[in-house]
């Protein structure tokens, strides 16, 4: 009854299923690994951040370059704010007890000692960038020499939130904090960090560290999650549709067994059809029979009557009666 499993189909078909159920088991193992470091990841960001917070600050040239461990430590710098190169930041977003507001970042550069400028985000406001009324309540950075204290941030980028690449072209704003969108803006270089002051003017308010980017759980993250689900339902796809076809294969060795499969089923339908045929043409006979007995009747009443007399008629009608 099994035999079949020895055929050329079936050893393509169990082939298929030995290589396919590990293989999308490896890959739903090594998805759902990959989400659970990203998980690590996160977790071992956020007890970063925790020390950095209450960590001393530490000068910014120890700090660079920016990486995941340094990203969110308290960096110092020493300098003078460039009052003419203030910018504001627009389409940022804060949280709060009313939850998030849309609003601006107020950014101005400060000339550190080392002839660098380094971004300082001095804080968020609520409301548009390019409202008067808004933009009016920036209050004026400090003069003279200050030392600045904030959490070190890498360089935003084009998949950064909150982003804005068309920002850059009104004047006194800038849509992506970044050395690459400042170079074309002021006429001194620029490193390629900022920080965020976690002390502020009213009413300015401080900006939280954003996370390491690939650190966090973001949507990548979310997605080997379900690209793990996924190649475990392939693995199951596969098994269900190995037993569907054995089970296929099975039932019709049974029925070839019991002789009841298409070739007894063609039989039937011819026999059927053979009495079918047999039945017509002797019905066709019969047909054929009365009518001729009909015709000899007449023929012999036609002669009868030929002769005349009313007694050859009865007898002619009587012979036609028992014909």
């Amino acid at each position: 009854m099994y035999r079949f499993l020895l055929t050329p189909r079936w050893w393509g078909i169990n082939v298929f299923a030995v290589l396919a159920i590990p293989f999308c088991v490896f890959m739903g193992s090594w998805q759902l690994s990959r989400f659970e470091d990203r998980v690590d990841s996160h977790q071992r960001q956020e007890d970063r951040s925790d020390r950095a917070r209450t960590a001393a600050a530490r000068p910014l040239e120890q700090l660079l370059p920016v990486d995941k461990v340094t990203s969110g430590r308290q960096a110092s710098a020493r300098g003078h704010y460039d009052t003419g190169h203030q910018l504001l930041v627009p389409g940022r977003t804060l949280k709060d007890k009313h939850g998030e507001r849309q609003g601006f970042y107020v950014l101005t550069l400060l000339r550190t000692d080392g002839g660098k400028a380094l971004p300082v985000v001095r804080g968020w406001l609520p409301g548009d960038a390019g409202a008067k009324a808004d933009t009016a309540k920036v209050p004026a950075p400090p003069k003279g020499e200050v030392t600045v204290t904030g959490a070190l941030q890498a360089s935003e980028n084009q998949g950064t939130d909150g982003v804005q690449a068309a920002g850059a072209s009104a004047p006194g704003r800038l849509g992506m904090i970044s050395a690459a969108s400042l170079v074309n803006i002021v006429p001194y270089d620029v490193y390629d960090a900022w920080i965020t002051l976690s002390d502020t003017q009213a009413p300015l308010r401080a900006v939280p560290p954003a996370a390491v980017e690939g650190s966090g759980l973001d949507l990548k993250a979310f997605q080997n999650l379900g690209y793990t689900g996924e190649w475990f339902v392939f693995a199951g796809f596969v098994v269900f549709m190995w037993f569907r076809l054995f089970r296929r294969d099975v039932e019709a060795a049974k029925d070839a067994a019991l002789g009841i499969g298409e070739s007894g089923q063609e039989g039937g339908v011819a026999a059927a059809g053979a009495a079918g045929a047999a039945a017509d043409a002797g019905a066709g006979r019969l047909g054929a029979g009365q009518e001729a007995a009909g015709q000899e009747a007449a023929g012999r009443a036609e002669a009868v009557e030929d002769d005349g007399g009313g007694e050859g008629q009865g007898e002619a009608a009587a012979r036609a009666g028992k014909v």
